[in-house]
């Protein structure tokens, strides 16, 4: 059975975004804008995106 999947787009800049919001958003592996990267539905990858919701797209894999 393969692990669910969420695919995070960032399609808003972080620039003026808190100095937490930006460390989160580099925790994701996200460095550019409209870069998409691939990572595990849990938890702890959940609660990040709770606190950048409005930087990045989110659409569930698998």
């Amino acid at each position: 059975m393969a692990e669910k999947t969420l695919k995070i787009t960032l399609v808003k800049s972080p620039i003026g975004a808190v100095p937490k919001q930006r460390a989160t958003v580099e925790a994701l592996g996200l460095h550019k804008l409209h870069q998409t990267v691939v990572m595990p539905d849990n938890q702890a990858v959940r609660g990040m995106i709770w606190h950048v919701n409005h930087l990045v797209k989110v659409e569930e894999e698998n």
